[in-house]
């Protein structure tokens, strides 16, 4: 469950119905449909309609259907769970709780879940939860967040509500604030969110990059996080997915790559009783096996095909 891809995640604010419609079509990993930020207070009972409707009537082959709830300061967040899941829990993947500070909150989630489809004959625990890292407390608590549920799959890094907890002095959105010319002033955040989330094998999700026609930003931005390790980003746009695809997918000759490593290994210790053999020019281990397994993971999860094969040494 926690490896389906998310190189991409659509938000699609759930009052607007031809965005709702749209999204179907496009060439995504994750979509989730927004009951939070995008939804103005005065379209948020219509916006849960529209989202049950468009996750029962809609058609999101291969894309992992997540919805965004308001978040547990609001008078909103137990009715858009209960109306969600009660309706179209059958065709739901992920609930994403905003603004998480404390380990409780998800325990409550899970709670409430666990609850709904005991009442109406879901299999427990088959709702996930995505939980959205968005200011100081939440992420000094991170570790005890990550661990608070066995339904959680993601930490996803809220980048506009964070900067304003920390009051960083900048509007800018995905960009170093300005000032800032050595280094990278989200790096610490990110790998704060990376370790805790690995530490419980969950994946790590970045943030928007909300200057949607500056692509050249996005990648950059993009690049930074899938450096370290995470496994996809936000995209508001359509123009942005192509790109957020392309940039958390190994490539194809890194895939090939990992594969051969892996059967190559595999060959060395099962065959040939050897815990270190060369492949070609390069010697290969147990810690090879396990760096080769996380990009052999990321392709396949991508849908890359592998085009090299291992051939035993004669």
């Amino acid at each position: 469950m926690r490896m389906r891809s998310r190189r991409s995640c659509l938000a699609v604010p759930g009052s607007n119905t031809r965005f709702l419609s749209k999204a179907q079509g496009l060439p995504v990993d994750e979509v989730f449909l927004d009951l939070e930020d995008s939804v103005a207070p005065g379209a948020k009972e219509q916006a849960r309609k529209n989202v049950i409707e468009a996750l029962l009537t809609g058609d999101w082959t291969g894309k992992t259907r997540v919805v965004r709830v308001n978040d547990l300061s609001t008078a909103w967040t137990y009715r858009d769970v209960i109306e969600i899941v009660e309706a179209a829990g059958d065709a739901l993947d992920c609930l994403m709780l905003p603004k998480v500070e404390d380990a409780v909150q998800v325990a409550w989630l899970d709670m409430l879940l666990t609850q709904i489809e005991k009442a109406i004959g879901l299999p427990v625990g088959g709702i996930g939860i995505e939980a959205q890292i968005e200011s100081a407390r939440g992420l000094v608590n991170v570790d005890t967040i990550a661990a608070a549920s066995p339904r959680l799959e993601t930490l996803v890094f809220g980048p506009a509500d964070f900067m304003a907890s920390i009051n960083m002095r900048s509007l800018v959105v995905g960009q170093q604030p300005p000032g800032y010319t050595e280094g990278d002033a989200y790096h610490y955040v990110l790998m704060r969110m990376l370790m805790a989330a690995r530490m419980h094998d969950l994946q790590a999700i970045d943030g928007p990059y909300l200057q949607i026609k500056d692509l050249d930003g996005f990648a950059k931005a993009a690049h930074r996080s899938a450096a370290l390790g995470f496994d996809g980003k936000w995209v508001l746009h359509p123009t942005q997915i192509e790109s957020a695809n392309a940039i958390y997918s190994p490539t194809q000759e890194d895939y090939d790559h990992a594969e051969l490593i892996l059967s190559a290994y595999e060959h060395a210790t099962t065959v040939d009783r050897r815990g270190a053999v060369m492949l070609g020019d390069e010697m290969i281990d147990e810690a090879s096996r396990k760096m080769a397994l996380v990009i052999a993971a990321k392709g396949r999860a991508a849908g890359l095909v592998r085009t090299k094969f291992f051939q035993p040494p004669a």
